[in-house]
């Protein structure tokens, strides 16, 4: 049965290892779509971890800009498709010079294209909405963009979970699955 499952996190909060270990509870076919890049040496070494930490005969797809294509040329019904994360692709698209509306229209796309998926949706997203404003217009622009688009896929989403220190809270939904 496809569901979607949305995970939202502050850093370090333990949301990309919850949904690691989530993925593997589903025994099937997992699809890993990253979102990070390597811009830089610390970077690299982040990505690198992240690596070790997934199951070597998961599928890795490594987009960090276009997931629209990424998600329409994925097919299957028996398949869980993790998505980390949501904040990474906003930073690229930013990073791009893109203007928020074409940032909004790209993440609109992704919200269609989720909810009319036929595979379990993982997606982790990081949780802006609890810190204080920020300092300067490129992070308020990421924190609002990243705000407005969590907004929209938790209504999607059939399971929201919010991460706090490595424990799930989970905010909306029945699970249906086991506790990860």
């Amino acid at each position: 049965m496809k569901r979607f499952i949305f995970i939202l996190g502050g850093a370090r909060s333990g949301k990309s290892q919850y949904a690691v270990k989530l993925a593997k509870k589903f025994k099937k076919k997992v699809v890993f779509i990253a979102t990070a890049t390597a811009t830089d040496k610390e970077m690299s070494k982040r990505i690198k971890l992240h690596r070790l930490s997934r199951p070597r005969h998961w599928k890795v797809i490594e987009e960090g800009k276009s997931l629209s294509p990424v998600l329409s040329g994925l097919d299957g019904k028996d398949s869980v498709v993790l998505i980390d994360c949501l904040g990474l692709l906003v930073s690229n698209l930013l990073a791009d010079n893109l203007k928020d509306k074409e940032i909004e229209k790209k993440l609109k796309v992704v919200v269609i294209k989720l909810s009319k998926a036929k595979f379990t949706v993982i997606l982790v997203s990081n949780e802006v909405g609890s810190g204080i404003v920020p300092d300067n217009p490129l992070a308020r622009r990421f924190r609002d963009i990243v705000g407005f688009a969590n907004q929209s896929l938790a209504k999607k989403a059939d399971e929201v979970i919010l991460m706090r220190a490595g424990i799930p809270i989970k905010i909306k939904g029945v699970p249906k699955h086991r506790n990860a």
